[in-house]
């Protein structure tokens, strides 16, 4: 996971880090993700960094695929790894671990709807891709509808790869962060 962070960080998400003149983006990047991260000390759980995720997805995320959609020079169809972190949320909120376990998923507001909208969904099952249109088109989520930005395809391509069956979350990460 740590070098997965890393390479979205650096490669896709830094680009387009606007430095706010009181501390260096890079350097705080770096320190976050060579001291803070590793330190025993400063333990934090996966249960309390997931909740609310619809809630951070848009500031997170949505705001540098805007960034990309505005850019001269870049497309958001270029984003690879960004697109992997939404496709694992909606693998996360399905419920089921790397094993096929059920999990008790972190509060969020959005939690109901979002179950309702993924019903049926199960590890190893197959996805219709139409049923993912209302969570992926929703800008309030991802602050861009995904659909007009090009990115739906590759985030339902990562989600399917996700849900192929135990063990397809590692697999689909070590392909991914080489």
């Amino acid at each position: 996971m740590s070098a997965f962070i890393d390479k979205m960080s650096h490669v896709e998400g830094m680009p387009f880090v606007v430095d706010p003149g009181v501390i260096d983006p890079k350097k705080f990047l770096d320190e976050v993700l060579t001291a803070r991260f590793p330190n025993p000390f400063m333990p934090d759980t996966p249960q309390r960094i997931a909740t609310d995720t619809s809630q951070k997805l848009s500031i997170r995320f949505g705001e540098t695929i805007k960034a990309y959609i505005a850019s001269p020079d870049r497309e958001a169809s270029e984003l690879n790894l960004i697109p992997l972190v939404l496709a694992g949320w909606l693998r996360y909120l399905i419920g089921v671990d790397d094993e096929g376990k059920p999990f008790d998923i972190s509060p969020d507001p959005l939690l109901p709807a979002m179950q309702e909208k993924l019903a049926g969904i199960t590890l190893g099952g197959e996805i219709d891709a139409e049923q993912l249109r209302p969570i992926l088109s929703d800008a309030s989520i991802f602050a861009v509808d995904l659909y007009e930005c090009g990115l739906a395809e590759k985030v339902i391509g990562y989600f399917k790869e996700l849900t192929a069956g135990p063990g397809a979350v590692r697999a689909t990460l070590k392909k991914y962060v080489h």
